[in-house]
């Protein structure tokens, strides 16, 4: 037994050195030229497409309309709550809440601007992912940032990088950070030990994965909105009950934003602090320019282009519009609720705290919602890292994709016994490489986007199926 606590305090001790090694490479690459890259790309496509987030309402019709006799592999919805269960992970209740404690109440309207403008690059992503989409030999779709980049740019190594930095992020934000978050909360609730957790998330994951694409979309499209609709509920119960503060909460919000020193920040805080970590959390939670959701959005059965990338579009609404800003608001009116004013005094426990607030039932939603959340995040980038190797080794990636699977399993063990910090480190830098290439091919695209959606948007041919047959590899 004593073998055993040596073994865990030294595997303790190594993450938490990798801990500040991480740290310090994340406050270079949060830096303003990342910032001014994201949030530019989001500003200038909502500005060469004239706005699209002001099409949402006709986006979340066809996001429930089945395009039937379109080529494709999944529907639409399917291919949307997919995506979704991506993206809807432990950033839209971990990630925001952390983001406030640290970088103050002026993060949640950095990650809400965030979410709101990445509505424009989700649509961007949807559109070319279909575009530049390919058959493969078995007859399955295939599509995502690194088809784009060899087939519309001529950039195969870009294409490649791209590839090997979804990897990275897949075991990063879609592996370790889903797991972390339900072991952490199955420890501070029930005080069941993380490597329990962990043994019995593996072999749930485990059972799943080997399904492949039609299995995962099948959990996730039942998963996805009965998960989302509860923990909505929840949100707006405790926003009933700390209603006297929802007033102060909001002006507290806006003005953190902007403020030299926000609350929630102690020492730390600050303007820089809340941008970065509103804009970070932003993305790791909608996804939003990653890259990660055109990979599913291109197996959608759709007519056109623009179609899918209306619903693709919606994703980004109901992650960070809707669920995110729910969480936010919670956090923030929880804190004035319980008197915190600085992130010193703040407990790391405060979602705990606040759906504490709904007697007897509240704790359990919130680890059933966490439990949901993290476990279809995880079977979601399941299919993104699969994707990639599949383009890397082409003909080749059978046998490496089960192999894949099987690091995958033993990786959810690693990730749920991961320091909470590490794990939120170390996805906020694998998702920036993983964003790059991704951008660059949006911005020089532009003009086939916006011819695209000139076509078939702003001339009203939303309904006209595009002939053109999707190549064979």
């Amino acid at each position: 037994m004593d073998y055993i606590n040596i073994i865990r305090t030294g595997i303790a001790e190594a993450f938490d050195v990798l801990n500040i090694w991480i740290q310090q490479i994340n406050d270079v690459l949060w830096g303003w030229p990342m910032l001014t890259i994201l949030l530019g790309t989001h500003l200038y496509l909502t500005y060469k497409l004239k706005f699209p987030q002001k099409y949402l309402l006709k986006a979340i019709k066809l996001s429930i309309t089945k395009d039937k006799n379109s080529s494709g592999e999944v529907s639409q919805f399917a291919a949307l709550t997919t995506s979704l269960a991506g993206a809807i992970g432990t950033g839209n209740i971990v990630g925001v809440a952390t983001a406030v404690l640290i970088g103050g109440p002026g993060a949640v309207l950095w990650c809400l601007l965030t979410g709101f403008l990445g509505m424009a690059t989700k649509y961007a992503e949807g559109l070319v992912a279909i575009k530049y989409r390919v058959k493969r030999r078995n007859g399955k779709i295939a599509g995502g940032p690194m088809y784009v980049l060899e087939r519309g740019l001529n950039k195969p190594i870009l294409a490649a990088l791209f590839c090997i930095f979804t990897l990275i992020m897949s075991l990063c934000g879609g592996n370790f950070l889903q797991g972390n978050a339900i072991s952490e909360a199955m420890q501070n609730t029930y005080s069941i030990d993380p490597y329990a957790t962990a043994l019995v998330l593996t072999i749930l994951v485990g059972s799943v994965i080997f399904f492949g694409l039609k299995g995962i979309a099948n959990v996730c499209e039942r998963l996805v909105p009965l998960m989302a609709l509860i923990y909505v509920i929840s949100c707006l119960t405790l926003i009933a009950i700390n209603f006297g503060y929802i007033g102060d909460a909001i002006a507290l919000i806006c003005k953190s934003a902007f403020a030299p020193q926000a609350m929630g920040g102690g020492a730390i805080g600050g303007f820089m602090i809340s941008i970065q970590y509103g804009v970070s959390r932003g993305l790791l939670s909608n996804e939003s320019g990653m890259g990660s959701a055109p990979i599913i959005a291109a197996a959608a059965k759709t007519r056109n282009p623009v179609r899918q990338a209306l619903v693709s579009s919606t994703s980004t609404f109901w992650d960070t519009l809707v669920v995110c800003s729910m969480t936010g608001i919670v956090t923030v009116t929880t804190m004035l609720a319980l008197g915190i004013t600085d992130a010193d005094g703040a407990s790391s426990l405060i979602m705990q705290d606040a759906f504490g607030q709904i007697p007897v039932i509240g704790g359990h939603i919130l680890n059933i919602s966490m439990f949901t959340f993290a476990f279809s995040t995880i079977l979601s980038w399941t299919y993104y890292g699969e994707r990639s190797i599949e383009y890397l080794l082409g003909r080749r990636s059978r046998k490496a994709i089960h192999l894949f699977r099987a690091c995958w399993v033993l990786s959810t063990f690693v990730g749920a016994i991961m320091p909470l910090e590490l794990a939120w480190n170390v996805s906020s830098t694998a998702v920036i490489f993983m964003a790059l290439p991704n951008l660059f091919s949006l911005i020089m695209l532009t003009k086939l986007i916006v011819k695209e959606t000139r076509y078939y948007l702003w001339e009203d041919r939303l309904d006209e199926t595009d002939d053109e047959e999707i190549p064979s590899l």
